[in-house]
């Protein structure tokens, strides 16, 4: 008898640890309805993907400013090219789950310069600056294939590539105004890159911000 009392108040006590938990945990703000974050690996830390549970959050000054030049800073199209797809945060999330959870066949990537990386960049991502693609920006073809070879699993055959095992890449920049990922995949393109292996995050930085998603510095 004494047993079965201590049985049932241990019961009693987990199941109260449990609710205590839930409430500890609860937050306000989730990402979906059935998902409240997601916690991936950056840089060799764990990083915890969510969106601020601070209700006067406000979007960082750096994506306030409605009005930049164009060019350079002109809004995007939907689509940047047939077979490439453009998408948005839940899809990017999504990628960003299958890398942390091993899937070597994707890498998503930043394609801002340096200055605007350091400013802060999305947790999970590698930092491949346009500049370092394109040709025309300075690039020489040595390091662009070390790149096509080394990151992205591309193979060349006697000066043609093959892009067979190649990574699905997933890139994005500052929002619908930069041209920095849409300079990278057109450029991939030109290399014969396929389509169906380039997503594009549109939103960029900008969206990312505004839904008060988690950033890393």
């Amino acid at each position: 008898m004494r047993t079965i009392k201590c049985i049932s108040a241990i019961i009693i006590l987990m199941f109260c640890n449990k609710l205590l938990a839930d409430r500890t945990d609860s937050r306000s703000v989730n990402i979906t309805n059935e998902l409240g974050y997601v916690d991936i690996v950056h840089k060799g830390k764990t990083v915890r993907i969510e969106r601020s549970q601070n209700k006067d959050n406000t979007i960082n000054p750096a994506y306030a400013r409605t009005s930049r030049n164009c060019p350079p800073f002109c809004i995007q199209p939907a689509s940047l090219h047939e077979g490439v797809e453009t998408i948005a945060e839940l899809e990017l999330i999504d990628y960003l789950k299958k890398v942390d959870q091993g899937d070597n066949s994707i890498l998503v990537i930043d394609s801002r310069t340096p200055d605007w990386v350091r400013k802060g960049t999305i947790p999970g991502s590698v930092n491949i600056p346009w500049t370092e693609l394109k040709p025309g920006a300075g690039a020489d073809p040595f390091s662009i294939a070390d790149i096509l070879e080394k990151r992205f699993n591309a193979v060349n055959l006697e000066g043609l590539w093959d892009f067979s095992n190649a990574k699905t890449l997933v890139l994005f920049c500052n929002g619908m105004w930069c041209g920095q990922s849409p300079t990278n995949i057109k450029t991939l393109l030109r290399f014969g890159y396929p389509a169906e292996k380039i997503k594009w995050y549109r939103g960029g930085m900008q969206n990312w911000e505004a839904l008060g998603l988690t950033v890393v510095k």
